[in-house]
């Protein structure tokens, strides 16, 4: 990697690098895509929507609530992933730097890329769960929500802390860290074939659609070892319409109740839409963190800060 600095300090212009091009790129890809991860929340908490192709499900969303319903939420949704990622980044290749000397291996990527995500988890539910609230803000389904008072993410925090208790903006907070193997499972997939892939390249960087592949192979194996869990945890942000479940359910009682309602396929109803836009986004994402990364450190260089 170009401009490798002290590897006993993390805080460093190339961490920092890292960080701001991946909430860059994160927001880049998120943009394009949105449409796709409105189509998963739906599919995710509306038991009564059937579960159809994503295509015109999208049609039926535009006929019914018009254009705009793609974009429900989408400003909070850009605040939060940018502010997101910049944690997960910033943390997973700092420690890179520190375990630099150890050498870079799957496992070494599987666990900083874990630990990465537990302080992200930590960190940044809040934000997820004011989005959660905002993405289904005036659908006719989620009518209790409908009357909650924010239009922000500021707002919702504060709302969310004052009528409901400090507790509740952790909502999810236990699938979420279980669901670390998903972007830890990412990363290592991803930086195990990147390293392989450099190989064949040697000094010239491989083309962006080399980086879209990879990222999309790699994010959609980790989608798929776990969805169940990430629907778990949507429902539990959001607060489940179960009438025969406790509302205070926890993650495997949502799972055990969806199995025991839907079987199997009550685990992954959405997945369709998820695997489109977590595959997609997070190859684009990928695509512009790493040529975005790659600008900012030849002009970093050239100004000899490196």
């Amino acid at each position: 990697m170009p401009g490798r600095v002290n590897s006993e300090n993390v805080f460093t212009y190339e961490t920092l690098v890292h960080a701001l091009s991946g909430a860059a790129g994160s927001v880049v890809a998120m943009t394009t895509f949105f449409p796709l991860d409105t189509v998963r929340s739906r599919l995710q908490l509306e038991e009564g929507r059937e579960a159809k192709n994503t295509v015109t499900i999208i049609r039926e969303l535009i006929r019914k609530e018009g254009f705009s319903t793609l974009y429900r939420g989408m400003i909070p949704v850009l605040q939060s992933l940018c502010a997101s990622n910049f944690v997960y980044f910033y943390t997973f290749h700092g420690l890179k730097i520190l375990r630099s000397s150890r050498g870079q291996n799957a496992g070494n990527d599987l666990l900083m890329a874990s630990i990465a995500g537990i302080i992200n988890v930590l960190t940044t539910t809040p934000l997820w769960v004011v989005n959660t609230r905002l993405k289904m803000k005036g659908i006719e389904s989620h009518h209790e929500h409908n009357r909650t008072n924010f239009d922000t993410l500021y707002e919702g925090l504060i709302y969310i802390w004052k009528t409901e208790g400090i507790q509740k903006l952790w909502a999810g907070t236990f699938p979420s860290l279980l669901l670390v193997s998903n972007p830890a499972i990412q990363f290592m997939t991803y930086e195990a074939i990147k390293r392989r892939i450099a190989k064949n390249f040697g000094t010239v960087p491989p083309p962006a659609v080399v980086f879209f592949v990879i990222g999309a192979i790699a994010k959609t194996v980790a989608t798929t070892v776990t969805y169940p869990l990430q629907l778990a945890q949507t429902k539990l942000r959001h607060g489940h319409k179960y009438s025969d479940l406790s509302p205070k359910a926890g993650t495997l009682q949502i799972l055990l109740h969806i199995f025991k309602r839907n079987g199997i396929s009550g685990l992954y109803k959405g997945m369709e839409a998820k695997i489109l836009q977590t595959v997609l986004t997070a190859a684009l994402m990928f695509s512009a963190y790493e040529k975005i990364a790659a600008f900012v450190f030849k002009l970093l260089l050239r100004k000899q800060y490196l």
